[in-house]
């Protein structure tokens, strides 16, 4: 079934979910989000990369820790799925697994990518602003999907305010859209990952 043709409202409403409450929240704690860089990227080490996904009614979250581009820590934590899937509102059903993974590190990373979006978001809180928000780190969200913004050449603006950085990783493939979570700008948002992306490659013809 096509996503616009599920009935989201009256999901919510037999989970009990009040939307416009978890709206009117997102739309306060996006006010004290931190869109700039908090530390010196370039010294940056530790760098991680988070994912969830689910089986049945379970949600398990993965996390990989990477030093000077060594694996040193890698951990996943498993939960019960509290929370419907419904779009704009994925923090609600993914962060407690991600914040629990989080706390099952030795040492925090310097940041942490996050598949998702982060001010690229209607309400500029996606799921990147909110783990960050929560673990007190910088997060980059990469999405597969644009779902709000203008496209001018490779940038996306939300209310006229430069938001994320579309990134071609390989030519013919689909592009990524990038925007920062928390703590982090644009610009480094799309650089660092840009570098990842060229570690990667570098990796692979070695």
């Amino acid at each position: 079934m096509d996503e616009k043709e599920v009935d989201f409202e009256d999901i919510a409403k037999r989970y009990n979910v009040d939307l416009r409450k978890l709206e009117l929240e997102q739309l306060k704690l996006a006010k004290s989000l931190e869109i700039k860089d908090k530390i010196n990227f370039k010294l940056a080490e530790r760098v991680a990369g988070i994912e969830n996904i689910f089986v049945r009614n379970r949600i398990i979250s993965a996390l990989i820790v990477l030093d000077n581009e060594e694996l040193v820590e890698q951990e996943y934590f498993e939960d019960k799925i509290r929370f419907p899937y419904i779009p704009g509102f994925r923090a609600y059903r993914e962060l407690p697994a991600m914040i629990s993974v989080f706390n099952k590190l030795d040492e925090k990373p310097d940041f942490i990518f996050v598949k998702g979006d982060g001010i690229l978001h209607p309400r500029g809180f996606g799921i990147a602003s909110h783990f960050s928000l929560a673990i007190n780190v910088p997060v980059i969200g990469i999405s597969d999907n644009l779902v709000i913004g203008e496209v001018k050449k490779d940038e996306v603006f939300l209310n006229n305010k430069l938001s994320g950085k579309i990134i071609q990783t390989k030519e013919g493939a689909k592009p990524i859209y990038v925007s920062p979570g928390n703590f982090i700008s644009v610009n480094t948002s799309a650089l660092l990952c840009r570098n990842l992306q060229k570690n990667i490659i570098n990796s692979q013809n070695h």
